[in-house]
């Protein structure tokens, strides 16, 4: 008789899965989305940079009059240091504009799906969008990926890029070190591959070397215990 899978197990919600969201004590957003930001902006000063648990990048401290905002700290940032947030925002990085009065090719991140979610895209350490052209109400976004989205241009991205680049440069050297970083992330670790296992335990498993037995892409209709590689994939291989 066949096993769950991680996939099945992850799904079911049970405590070796779930993230540990109690010891987060704030949110990274940006600032709630009033008529102060709609028409003009409001100033701010960066009060202190921390290291936040739940977020890889070093987290700064907005103050804005009594208001307390988190958000991921722009390279170059320094302590003391003014921002702006709202639409007549200047040009400056850690500032906060809507994508309607950002110049094209501008390096931004922590970008906005819809006006007032606080910020979905380009979250990561390193990592920075531009904006290519606009059409319309809607800009045009070329992602770290080099993949293109269109948002609506009303969206609003903090300008610069996120600090901690170099996070990945150092070497684990250990294991160990890797085991307690997953550990306070709520992470399963280590993390065996499909292709290693028995045919009973994945649908990968079994077979002469470390190559999967079945394709990779199953069906649309396939059973949670099958669903593992690319699924429904309309296409693979090498676009020609």
């Amino acid at each position: 008789m066949g096993k769950r899978i991680i996939s099945q197990r992850r799904g079911r919600g049970t405590v070796t899965y779930k993230s540990h969201s109690h010891r987060w004590k704030f949110k990274v957003s940006h600032r709630k989305y009033d008529d102060v930001e709609k028409t003009s902006n409001i100033k701010g000063k960066i009060v202190d940079l921390i290291h936040g648990k739940g977020h890889a990048a070093p987290v700064a401290i907005v103050k804005y009059d009594r208001e307390l905002v988190h958000i991921y700290a722009p390279e170059n940032i320094r302590v003391n240091d003014e921002v702006q947030s709202g639409l007549t925002s200047e040009i400056k990085i850690g500032n906060t504009l809507p994508l309607k009065n950002i110049p094209e090719g501008t390096p931004i991140y922590n970008i906005e799906l819809s006006p007032g979610d606080g910020g979905k895209l380009c979250r990561s350490p390193g990592v920075s969008a531009k904006i290519i052209t606009r059409i319309g109400n809607e800009s045009l976004i070329e992602l770290p990926s080099r993949k293109s989205k269109k948002i609506i241009s009303e969206c609003r991205a903090t300008i610069g890029s996120v600090t901690g680049k170099g996070m990945k440069d150092k070497p684990f050297v250990k294991a160990g070190k890797v085991h307690h970083i997953m550990r306070a992330k709520g992470k399963l670790y280590p993390k065996t591959s499909g292709v290693a296992m028995n045919a009973v335990d994945h649908p990968f498993g079994s077979g002469r070397g470390r190559h999967h037995s079945k394709i990779k892409p199953p069906s649309r209709f396939a059973p949670p215990g099958r669903k593992v590689g690319p699924i429904r994939a309309k296409r693979t291989g090498r676009k020609r």
